[in-house]
């Protein structure tokens, strides 16, 4: 594969998971979140996609920098790094407020709907970007 190819098959591979991502998480907002398997599922989903951007994001920035792609490695690495410590800081704070739920915490469903809705808006801006940035990677 020629770089460019390289280049634009990250992207795409990148592309599949946030699409995903961003068609599944609105569901949630159809659903209460003080129900303990709703909340707990919505969990899961945000834990998988941070896994799933973590593989996908470090094995495309090795190959765009094998690549010689060092400006879109370096974009793609950083959401690379945005999936690892994003994911501890975020699942943090979920965890935090479902424990909060079972204390009995009333405002807590409030808080996880907050996190919800801020886990959205950055994957959908790292999308923007990642959609933005393929015409600049797709030509030499």
């Amino acid at each position: 594969m020629t770089p460019d190819a390289v280049a634009v098959a990250v992207l795409i591979i990148l592309l599949f998971p946030m699409g995903y991502f961003t068609l599944a998480s609105p569901a949630f907002l159809l659903v209460r979140l003080d129900i303990q398997p709703v909340a707990q599922l919505l969990r899961g989903m945000f834990n998988a996609h941070f896994l799933v951007m973590r593989v996908a994001a470090v094995i495309g920035t090795m190959a765009l920098l094998l690549n010689g792609r060092l400006l879109a490695g370096l974009g793609v690495g950083t959401i690379a790094a945005l999936a690892i410590w994003g994911r501890r800081w975020f699942m943090q704070r979920v965890d935090d407020q479902l424990s909060a739920t079972e204390a009995g915490d009333a405002d807590a469903p409030r808080r996880l709907r907050r996190l919800h809705w801020s886990g959205m808006l950055v994957n959908a801006m790292l999308l923007v970007a990642l959609l933005a940035g393929i015409p600049y990677v797709a030509t030499t």
